[in-house]
């Protein structure tokens, strides 16, 4: 596993602009072989995807059916794969970290809201120095920054809170939703990796353009498994 880890690190760094890491998101075992197929070198899990897989809405996932997923995924594939963990689900760090160990998992997405609600910031981070110190080195650490989904849009409040993340250990700030024009601003005052979510429609913005922008990493939210259910839905329809 710890090689697996450090694997996936790499990726993250040593990019050129215009060439960021694009970590698709399986929501299932049968998925996440597809996207291996392809050729991606590691996989990201959306947690409002795999919600959708196990029939519950987005955040209303039991944490054990969570991880278990996670496991399905982990086990099928051999790349590198990320969980979302939503925010943690209540658990103390150690546990935390110990069940993505044990579900297989290199690196966890922590949001900074709870019920659409910002965390405060400086108790957020704490809680990531804490996961941090627990995980060591075996595990990559994507702070999500909410502000564009939950709070008041302002770029310079997520390089606040990207910035004490940073401090705190996290390995990557993922600023949710942040429009594309403000992402210079975010590449300027954050330091490490950044991670923007996308269309996988090919709407907006390319992945080069993003890259350029200042995305080191990106990921598609559960994209991915809303465009397949839609593919089927066509096909059942045919059926019916």
């Amino acid at each position: 596993m710890s090689d697996k880890v450090e694997v996936f690190r790499a990726l993250h760094h040593g990019r050129v602009p215009g060439d960021p890491l694009i970590l698709p998101g399986p929501w299932d075992a049968a998925s996440a072989r597809v996207f291996v197929e392809a050729g991606f070198p590691a996989l990201a899990t959306p947690s409002a995807g795999v919600a959708a897989s196990l029939g519950y809405e987005d955040g209303s996932t039991p944490a054990d059916e969570m991880f278990a997923a996670v496991a399905r995924i982990t086990r099928t594939v051999d790349v590198p794969v990320s969980a979302d963990i939503e925010s943690g689900y209540g658990l103390a760090p150690k546990e935390l970290v110990e069940r993505l160990l044990e579900a297989g998992a290199v690196g966890c997405n922590l949001e900074d809201s709870v019920g659409g609600v910002l965390k405060d910031p400086r108790e957020q981070a704490q809680f990531l120095a804490e996961v941090r110190s627990a995980a060591a080195d075996r595990l990559f650490v994507n702070a999500r920054v909410d502000v564009f989904v939950h709070g008041d849009k302002d770029p310079e409040r997520a390089i606040e809170r990207a910035a004490l993340y940073v401090a705190a250990g996290a390995d990557c700030v993922y600023p949710i939703l942040a429009p594309a024009d403000v992402l210079p601003l975010l590449r300027s005052g954050i330091q490490g990796p950044v991670n923007i979510n996308a269309r996988p429609d090919g709407e907006g913005p390319s992945f080069a353009e993003l890259g350029e922008l200042g995305a080191s990493r990106i990921t598609f939210g559960p994209g991915l498994q809303r465009m397949a259910t839609s593919a089927l839905r066509e096909v059942a329809n045919r059926l019916a």
